[in-house]
């Protein structure tokens, strides 16, 4: 009997301390902590960008890593993050990197739910307070527009395509009026239902090859033109 309570009270506390260290680093501020310190400051004549983002970007790099190697593109997407984490680390990944150019791809985890009930207000005043701290520090902004879910598969029955529509009308609002690049990915990868493309996603939410070979130039695109503000802003200056 003395066996089966040690045995039970091990179990308890291994869960216990498993949920309180995921509570003590919630925004996962040590995921790349120690990349960061040894990334170091960019060249002189580095372009630096940085993906911020969650699984959509992490898997991006997992799947096409070669849209990454030999450019100066560093990535830190985080799996099922929302804004609010985000926005907690987004000085330690993004600022401190120093980057000319951060891509921001959130709110889709948002909507989901991942780390509880948000309204799109909520999301959109993360977002935008990611893209003010970049502007402050000398950061252009692209911002990405949420890409199309007609349902998510761990949590079905949110009906998602709505508030994806308004979300996206904010940062491409957003984007016009502050300086900010807005890069429509949900145009290229919409169906009709205004879901994703069944070849462009197994799940209908991550893309695979195909899909991220369809973002890859609308990126490139977009990066393009920030960096060309960057040029004109410092010229001015």
């Amino acid at each position: 009997m003395k066996n089966l309570r040690l045995s039970f009270l091990i179990i308890l506390l291994s869960i216990f301390t498993g949920v309180f260290s995921y509570a003590q680093d919630w925004p996962d501020l040590n995921r790349f902590k120690d990349e960061n310190a040894k990334l170091g400051l960019p060249l002189p004549d580095e372009n630096r960008v940085v993906f911020m983002g969650n699984s959509i970007t992490i898997g991006w790099g997992r799947i096409c890593p070669d849209f990454f190697l030999g450019r100066p593109y560093i990535n830190r997407g985080i799996s099922g993050q929302t804004t609010p984490q985000m926005l907690v680390r987004f000085r330690a990944d993004v600022i401190d990197l120093k980057p000319a150019v951060v891509v921001i791809l959130a709110g889709t985890n948002d909507i989901a739910g991942n780390t509880g009930p948000s309204t799109i207000k909520m999301i959109e005043d993360n977002i935008a307070s990611m893209a003010e701290l970049a502007k402050a520090n000398g950061i252009e902004v692209v911002l990405s527009s949420v890409l199309p879910v007609f349902d998510y598969p761990w949590e079905p029955g949110l009906e998602p395509v709505e508030k994806i529509a308004a979300l996206n009308k904010f940062l491409k609002n957003y984007a016009e009026k502050n300086g900010a690049i807005y890069l429509n990915y949900f145009s290229s990868l919409a169906d009709e239902r205004k879901g994703m493309k069944e070849e462009y996603a197994s799940d209908g939410v991550h893309p695979n090859e195909a899909g991220y070979k369809v973002m890859a130039p609308l990126a490139e695109e977009a990066i393009a033109k920030a960096l060309n503000q960057k040029k004109i802003s410092l010229a001015v200056e």
